[in-house]
């Protein structure tokens, strides 16, 4: 479940058969302290039906068009009423869910929920779609990361393996071992960053966890690119300090075209 605060209303969104659904009830609660029956007035009108009738027959095969028709008929009498959960129940909607518990009251789909929030206010409606937009493009930035963090990290174990097979000599210590990872580690954080871990913790003393930690994606993907060239470089028992100079080159060069950013200059 996520939230978006839309003036000062908290509103829910669930996910249901992997699409998006908005609290209608949390929606409601900026006109009333009653959402209930805000959403009732809402259903009972025949322009509401007539829209959902037409979502569900784009969206729905399941879909009870004759019920829905009477529905269509009786809308904007008097004695007509509506409930949310009626409605699911005679057509087979699937526009609409309704649920019970801690989290429960009337979701929408998105393309529904913004209906019900223009017939609130057009102001309001404006406002959710704005933060919904927000919410979305967090979403798939954070996605983004993750993805490319876990890409990183495969490729840091294939890095690694490279420089046991070719630059670990069976007789050095665990403390000796260790040691050259760290330095490989840094030929990739000077290539890249222009600057060794520790000196990256001493330039950032208040920050928790390590340079890579901060990286943009941008970053990150230019690293993972970076990974596997050394791991290959190593291979051909390429010397450090060639494999330093030729990362850094390669590392301007995506970044350039990653950022088109010329900030980074090329290590003497």
């Amino acid at each position: 479940m996520a939230k978006i605060t839309v003036q000062d209303t908290s509103v829910s969104i669930i996910s249901s058969n992997e699409k998006d659904y908005i609290s209608l009830t949390d929606i409601a609660k900026y006109k009333s302290d009653e959402p209930n029956t805000v959403i009732g007035n809402w259903m009972r009108n025949r322009n509401t039906i007539e829209y959902l009738g037409v979502w569900e027959s784009l969206y729905n095969p399941n879909f009870n068009p004759t019920e829905f028709e009477g529905f269509k008929k009786n809308a904007g009498l008097n004695a007509f009423t509506l409930s949310p959960q009626k409605w699911i129940n005679a057509t087979n909607a699937i526009g609409i869910i309704s649920k019970a518990g801690r989290y429960g009251g009337t979701y929408a789909h998105k393309d529904i929920a913004f209906k019900f929030a223009s017939w609130i206010s057009v102001e309001f409606e404006l406002y959710i779609v704005k933060e919904f937009q927000r919410l979305k493009q967090e979403q798939q930035e954070l996605l983004g990361w993750t993805a490319k963090r876990e890409l990183s990290k495969i490729n840091y174990h294939i890095h690694t393996d490279a420089i046991k097979q070719k630059l670990i000599p069976t007789e050095l210590t665990q403390q000796q071992i260790s040691h050259i990872y760290a330095n490989e580690a840094d030929v990739l954080n000077v290539a890249l960053f222009g600057m060794t871990a520790k000196q990256w913790r001493e330039a950032n003393q208040e920050l928790k966890g390590n340079i890579r930690d901060y990286a943009t994606i941008n970053e990150l993907i230019c690293l993972s690119n970076m990974e596997n060239l050394n791991a290959l470089f190593i291979s051909d028992e390429m010397p450090q300090a060639e494999r330093l100079k030729r990362l850094n080159k390669i590392a301007i060069q995506q970044m350039k075209v990653l950022e088109n950013s010329k900030e980074r200059k090329l290590l003497k």
